[in-house]
């Protein structure tokens, strides 16, 4: 593979740092030349949270150009519309869970919750796949990445990683009751 970028993007507590962990062991596991980058400043007031890994023999920085994303992976809607619009090319993929964490100005009403139907909209004028994520039956909302998870996977929208790449991963991360929970939630959506 020549180059393949994944933006991760989401609000704090959400765990887009444990995903993109867990996408960045995957690729590793998987044998693939990849770099990333986040930041985890923000996460402990509920601000945004980003992530950069860049995957392939031509890549030599972290960082992901604006507008060169191949795979937009976002943990609310409002990220998910920001980070398509500032990251991802015309005919990439855009995975979201799709809930709503209300940014300060929505709050205040001076603007406008982000639908469905608006990225939507976005995503059919500019040729991305829409992936909407929910699992409504998830008893931990903390485990939301993981759902996300599943669905990249059971997609197969990062070339060269399989599901070992990313179960291999996830043992790396986790344990216990944790480990077991997050592994029946991946292995039954990802099947």
């Amino acid at each position: 593979m020549d180059k393949f970028n994944i933006y991760l993007t989401g609000v704090g507590g959400q765990g887009i740092g444990l995903i993109s962990e867990i996408l960045l062991r995957a690729a590793d596991n998987a044998g693939l030349n990849v770099k990333s980058v986040d930041t985890h400043g923000l996460a402990q007031r509920g601000g945004v949270v980003v992530s950069h890994i860049r995957m392939g023999e031509t890549i030599y920085t972290p960082l992901i150009p604006a507008g060169e994303s191949d795979l937009v992976v976002a943990l609310e809607r409002h990220e998910a519309l920001r980070g398509m619009n500032g990251a991802l090319k015309n005919g990439g993929v855009l995975i979201y869970y799709n809930t709503v964490w209300q940014p300060l100005d929505v709050r205040l009403k001076n603007a406008d919750e982000i639908t469905e139907d608006v990225i939507s909209q976005e995503c059919q004028r500019r040729d991305i796949r829409e992936i909407r994520v929910v699992e409504p039956a998830l008893k931990d909302i903390r485990m939301q990445n993981v759902a996300v998870l599943a669905d990249i996977a059971k997609f197969e929208l990062i070339p060269g990683i399989n599901n070992e790449n990313y179960i291999e991963a996830m043992k790396d991360l986790m344990e216990g009751k944790k480990l077991e929970d997050n592994m029946k939630l991946f292995n039954g959506k990802s099947a």
